[in-house]
This record gives C-alpha cells, structure tokens and sequence, in this order.
C-alpha cells in the first residue's frame, strides 16, 4: 500500500494582492478621520443618512466608507446602525481627551512620496537628519502638535513603569514636547528635567511645558546632542522615539555622551522603535527605520542587540532590553557605576 503524503498547502496570490492594495486601507482610515465620521457615529449619528446628513455627503459616498470600515472592523454594524470599534471610540472620537486623530494622519504628507520609494533607495548621499536638517519653529510646532497626544500617552506609561524616585535632574534628549519630562517630574516630586532639542524645538517645547504647568520644574534646551556639549551631573538619561532617525554611530556617540553626564550610580533609559535581536521584527520598528530613506537621512532600524552593545561599549552595566509597548517600542537601560 502506498504511503499517503500530507496534502500541499496551496500557493496563491492573495496575501500579496492585499498587501499591494494595503494602502487603500489607509486611504479610508485617513477619509474616516477627516470627515469626522467616528465623531458623527460616537454622537447619535449612527445610520448611513444620519452620517450622510450630519457630515454633508452623499449617502451612496458613505455607504462605501461604511462598509470598507466595517470590514476593517474599525466600525461593527447591527442591523442598519453602526457603533465604533471600542479603541476608535476611544482614540478617533474627536471631542474626547485622548484623540489621536492628528497622531494617525501624522505620516500622510509623505504619502506620495512612498508611491516613490524605489527612487529614494537608489539615493547614496544622505544628510546626518534628513528632515531635521533645516527644521523651523512652524515645523516643530506641526510635528508636536500631532504628536503630542500620543507621546503624552506613552510618557505616563513610562512614569508608572520605571521608578524614578530619588532622581534630581532627568535629562530628556530629543524630548520634542516634552511630553516624557512633565509626566515624570509630575509623578515623581522633587525631580525637575531638561529637555534638550534643536533650538527650534526648544522654543516648541517650552509653549507645551508652560500649557502644562510644568515650567517650575521642567526646562527646555536648545542645541544638536549630536554635536554640542550635554549639562553635567544629571542622574537620569532618556532619549525615547527617535531611535530609527540616527546612524549606528550617532546613537552610540549620544550613549557615550550621556554615561560622561551621569553622575555615578546614574541612569539611562532608551526607549525607540527597536527590531527584535534576529532583526526579523517588529514591522513597525521596521517601516520606521524604511521610512529615513524618505527623507534622505543616515537613519536606520536598530535591534535591541545593537542597542544593548551601544550601552555596553559606552561603559553601562546591567544593561537589559524589555518590550515598552509590545511591537511598537522597546526599552533599554542600563547603570553607570559608582
């Protein structure tokens, strides 16, 4: 009798026509959040006429969308009435706290260019910052202003994660709003922080500190950490989400300069979008370190190895990796010795 093989599992085109056409996907997140279609539904406004009435469309231009978000499981339908799916309820309804609408549209003004990324790869000069090379105070200003929701987020959660009681001085590197700064000197009293970014993000930074509340205790410092001198006897060293905009060499130029800051017994925390130590993974830390070619920079996606041999070859001990937030940002840390 003839052994049986194992039936072969079939090889089709379906994955890579959807990841083809997954910027389609895109498009009507982006239309949904513009059109404020979440906040019309969150409201009351829950059929195709009433979001057709109440945002000024065409029933049939909404009955599209509908069903694309549907089947996107950003909305659930029951009957004729939709409902949001609980996190666009929470981030994408625009009167709420927490919305991140600004946050999710961040990247679209680059979306052409990604139509063109084949030519950006065939690039070979590249700047040290790419778009941070000729930054102004109106495009700092429009990048904080989208992100800071979801660095706000992201802060409170790194202020309940890492105990920095009995810390004096955090130095914030790139700390841009200075979102990071004023969650943590809010949660841990007696602590005061210097945020340290180009100039024209310093003078960003200090309109959100003082919106905050926070100017008695968190300070804003103009300069390229890259380049210029970083104040001395701080405790605590952060750089958080900016990981994938410098070289392999500038990230362990900053590292080093941030272990001759600390004061003995010191800290530093790194918290940037890092692929996996086999650098299979995430896909987002991946995009993100893709996404330098954009904009001509000497950037890249670095692994939590990569960054754990930065601390170490700066001088760190117990240097450890951790997930941040899972696929998203990983946390690296390490102690300068006593």
């Amino acid at each position: 009798m003839a052994a049986s093989s194992a039936p072969q599992k079939r090889v089709d085109l379906t994955r890579l026509q959807h990841l083809s056409r997954a910027y389609w996907q895109s498009g009507a997140l982006f239309a949904a959040i513009e059109l404020d279609i979440f906040t019309a539904i969150s409201q009351g406004a829950d059929t195709i006429a009433a979001i057709a009435k109440t945002r000024g469309l065409a029933e049939r231009q909404v009955s599209r969308l509908a069903t694309v978000l549907t089947a996107m499981e950003l909305l659930h339908k029951d009957g004729e009435r939709y409902r949001n799916a609980d996190d666009v309820e929470r981030f994408l309804v625009s009167t709420e706290e927490r919305f991140a609408g600004p946050w999710m549209l961040f990247t679209k003004p680059v979306w052409n260019q990604w139509g063109e990324l084949a030519t950006h790869l065939k690039r070979h000069a590249e700047a040290r910052l790419g778009v941070y090379e000729n930054f102004t105070v109106e495009d700092a200003r429009k990048y904080h202003d989208a992100t800071y929701s979801i660095g706000t987020g992201s802060a409170r959660h790194f202020a309940r994660t890492v105990n920095l009681t009995g810390r004096k001085h955090l130095l914030d590197l790139g700390g841009g709003s200075g979102a990071y700064s004023i969650m943590a000197t809010q949660a841990f009293p007696g602590l005061r922080a210097t945020v340290f970014d180009l100039p024209p993000v310093a003078i960003v930074a200090r309109e959100f500190i003082a919106k905050a509340g926070a100017s008695g205790r968190v300070e804003a410092m103009g300069g390229d950490f890259t380049r210029d001198d970083f104040p001395h006897g701080v405790d605590v060293v952060l750089m958080a989400s900016n990981l994938p905009q410098y070289s392999a060499e500038l990230i362990q130029l900053v590292v080093r300069k941030a272990f001759d800051a600390l004061a003995p017994g010191g800290e530093m925390h790194l918290v940037g979008e890092a692929l996996n130590d086999e650098r299979t993974g995430p896909l987002d830390p991946a995009l993100w370190g893709l996404n330098e070619a954009i904009w001509g920079s000497t950037g890249a996606a670095h692994s939590e190895a990569d960054c754990r041999e930065f601390f170490s070859k700066a001088g760190f001990i117990d240097v450890k990796s951790e997930p941040f937030i899972p696929g998203v940002l990983s946390r690296i840390f390490g102690r300068k010795p006593v």
